[in-house]
């Protein structure tokens, strides 16, 4: 089976330059090779500036790699016709940190979520109408919440919102770049029980990008392991999720039990 996106020799560097003089360049990525099966979600695990943020950027074409290459179902990113990437941008999309920052607070929420409708689809004015408003059951919010604006709906709420307008286009990939993490334990645990719900219902693969092991048992069956710019572990994920890797130790020596001892 074709993967439905995969990196082969993938491998970033960035240029430092200052009045005086210039610097060699940085590298931030080395040689990922990585394949995302449909259907799958997989874990891409490490500390801050492992490279996490910079390997997303590139496996969503965002930014060119300095060498290497990334394939979505078998066709290389940078020969995409216009047509070609336009379906790409409809099958592959991404959720932010900071949902309150991926949004613009003058529009509400239906315009919100709207917006790849607008862009990637034919669908007509009514047909967006009706498909915010399916969006927003889909993820536990009244459709009448399509009139408030970003700053009227809660944290959860808000985020939720960012992941009906990811789900607009029915990706068949969803990125969550830290999508939880500024959200209190419970909330968490009820948007990692909404992606697990989407994902039966509709299949799609997940990439979940993360620093928190104990979100990545609830939601992942595979997980990679990244340290400075270097995938150093891959691992199936079970009920005990024992990485082997002396980073992937580290990462879940880091991580408190959810109860005192």
């Amino acid at each position: 089976m074709t993967p439905l996106l995969s990196a082969r020799g993938l491998t970033k560097s960035y240029r430092r330059q200052s009045l005086l003089r210039s610097h060699p360049p940085r590298q931030v990525l080395s040689e990922i090779n990585l394949d995302i099966e449909p259907g799958e979600s997989l874990a891409i695990l490490g500390r801050s500036g492992s490279g996490k943020s910079t390997l997303i950027r590139q496996l969503l074409g965002l930014e060119k790699p300095s060498a290497g290459s990334v394939h979505f179902e078998g066709r290389d990113l940078r020969q995409l016709s216009q047509a070609e990437r336009k379906e790409f941008r409809r099958a592959v999309q991404m959720v932010f940190q900071d949902s309150i920052g991926a949004v613009n607070p003058r529009h509400k929420v239906g315009r919100i979520i709207a917006e790849p409708l607008r862009h990637l689809t034919s669908l007509t004015s009514e047909q967006q109408k009706a498909r915010v408003a399916e969006l927003l059951s889909s993820v536990g919010i009244d459709p009448a919440d399509a009139s408030k604006f970003p700053g009227q709906m809660s944290g959860g709420q808000l985020q939720r919102v960012c992941i009906a307008r990811a789900l607009a286009t029915d990706p068949r990939l969803l990125v969550l770049d830290e999508a939880v993490s500024n959200l209190d334990i419970l909330l968490q645990g009820e948007i990692i029980d909404l992606i697990h719900t989407l994902r039966q219902k509709t299949g799609m693969a997940v990439i979940f990008i993360t620093h928190d092991l104990r979100l990545v048992r609830l939601l992942c069956e595979r997980v990679v392991v990244l340290k400075a710019g270097q995938m150093v572990e891959m691992s199936p994920v079970d009920d005990r999720l024992d990485l082997t890797s002396q980073e992937g130790r580290a990462l879940q020596d880091a991580v408190l039990p959810a109860t005192p001892r």
